[in-house]
């Protein structure tokens, strides 16, 4: 990924984040004031908001309007993909809650796992899923909306659930070679990959023993929110849908394109198609009550398919628990994901072209004069790119570019750069509603940021983790340059 930092004339940091409080000041009211429902549109107008402040500092120090826009169609155009994806995450939901696959998973997960080993298993499924797969948002788009489907019906509260898809989804993601972030992070820092894993694996595996320790103890722990009648939820899945282990041939399907590489796109496309024929096979009856006909026709078949992929379809069901987890909202429920990233982008795309960000990272370079202040900076960049540019491979690139020198002056193996970069840029990009790694999670799996954050224990202590390495100096790597060689 080409990402570059704009460089105008040079702003005060004092200018450079009037934008940032800004933004923070009036996403903090917004959220007092509308809860939950922040992200149904208020925020999104906010982050126009933060983009019309960045403008008019812009405009104070001779940016041109054409150079702003010219940068938040560069960061549009950056977005393609992760909008396509969505919109593809949408229509697999759809055609997998109508063909009975999600239904089937909840149906089989409820009498496998218990509640008591339900979080620490989501969090370990979701980790070998990901760790096979290389993708987090692939794991959330399947086995974690099933999870989802199975904690809420035996009584989670859904950001407990969503904490642990999102850690393990994000562990796997981290140390899988076939992660874009994984290949991206030693690439930036001039590391291979593989010292980069092996690298990475020093502060990744103790976060994930806390965070499994953390799931295990909220599993023995938690009072789940009232008395759940499993035989009942059962019996009521098995009354609306055909509960097969058949249907589970689409997923491994999913799954097994991602594991040979095939594009995200195509794979989902691919598992949305074979759910669809699964539909008609198996649940006819469906099919029909979308479409409103007794028999099934050419037209009715066809016009339920494309219900279930495009819009809100209910599965009836008189069990007040199932209801939820029995609708889905097809591509439509992701369009309020797509217009927060959209907006996200024009704040991002401004602050670039405005220099902003250039200034930022310069301030906290500047905070570098120890090796811990050089991780702590590092950390800190990573995160205010999070925030500010709203996604995470700019979180990556541009404190890659800017700190490999600062790292080798030091006589710092480059791994210990690309360990931080993941540490600090991967796995926090998740916990900002705004970035595109938020909104892309939160709208997949029907749980909002701010619910699920509190739980994400791996996302959460990753970057302190870092951090306390560097303080005691526990494996950090030296760079001998006149051996041409590294040793602790």
């Amino acid at each position: 990924m080409d990402v570059k930092i704009n460089k105008n004339k040079e702003l005060s940091i004092g200018q450079a984040l009037v934008p940032v409080l800004a933004l923070i000041m009036l996403l903090g009211f917004n959220v007092f004031v509308y809860g939950d429902d922040a992200l149904s549109g208020s925020n999104q107008f906010v982050l126009l908001l933060g983009g019309a402040v960045a403008a008019i500092i812009g405009f104070f120090n001779k940016v041109t309007y054409q150079k702003m826009i010219d940068e938040v169609a560069e960061n549009i155009k950056s977005t393609v993909g992760a909008i396509l994806i969505l919109l593809m995450v949408g229509a697999l939901a759809g055609t997998w809650l109508v063909s009975g696959i999600i239904p089937s998973m909840i149906y089989y997960g409820l009498q496998i796992l218990s509640p008591t080993v339900f979080l620490p298993a989501t969090l370990l499924i979701c980790s070998i899923i990901s760790i096979a797969t290389g993708s987090s948002w692939t794991t959330s788009a399947t086995v974690g909306i099933a999870l989802i489907g199975v904690g809420g019906a035996l009584g989670f509260d859904l950001g407990m659930v969503a904490g642990a898809v999102i850690s393990g989804a994000y562990f796997g993601d981290k140390l899988s070679p076939m992660s874009d972030t994984t290949n991206l992070a030693p690439a930036m820092a001039g590391t291979d990959l593989f010292t980069h894993i092996r690298y990475m694996m020093i502060t990744t595996i103790p976060t994930y023993i806390i965070t499994l320790i953390l799931f295990i103890i909220l599993g023995l722990t938690v009072d789940i929110k009232g008395n759940v009648d499993i035989k009942t939820l059962l019996n009521d899945i098995e009354s609306s849908f055909t509960v097969s282990g058949w249907l589970f041939i689409v997923p491994a399907v999913v799954i097994g394109l991602i594991i040979k590489k095939t594009e995200p796109l195509i794979a989902l496309l691919a598992g949305t198609l074979l759910a669809a024929v699964f539909a008609i096979l198996f649940q006819p009856h469906i099919i029909n009550q979308i479409s409103g006909v007794n028999n099934m026709t050419l037209q009715s078949g066809y016009r339920g398919i494309m219900d279930a992929i495009t819009t809100t379809v209910s599965i009836p069901t008189t069990n007040e628990t199932l209801a939820d987890l029995f609708t889905s909202g097809g591509m439509q429920k992701m369009l309020g994901t797509i217009w927060l990233i959209l907006c996200a982008m024009v704040f991002g795309g401004i602050m670039d072209a405005i220099g902003a960000l250039a200034t930022i990272s310069k301030a906290l370079l500047k905070l570098a004069h120890t090796t811990f202040g050089l991780f702590a900076s590092t950390v800190g960049s990573c995160l205010a790119l999070n925030i500010t540019a709203s996604d995470q491979y700019l979180a990556i690139v541009v404190p890659g570019k800017m700190f490999a020198k600062a790292y080798k002056n030091k006589g710092l193996a480059p791994e210990n750069l690309s360990r931080t970069l993941e540490d600090a840029g991967t796995v926090t990009s998740v916990l900002i509603p705004w970035n595109t790694c938020g909104a892309y999670q939160s709208g997949t799996l029907g749980v909002p940021t701010l619910d699920y954050l509190p739980f994400a224990f791996f996302n959460l202590l990753s970057p302190f983790m870092t951090l306390l390495f560097a303080a005691f100096n526990i494996k950090i790597r030296q760079l001998v340059s006149d051996k041409n060689k590294i040793s602790d």
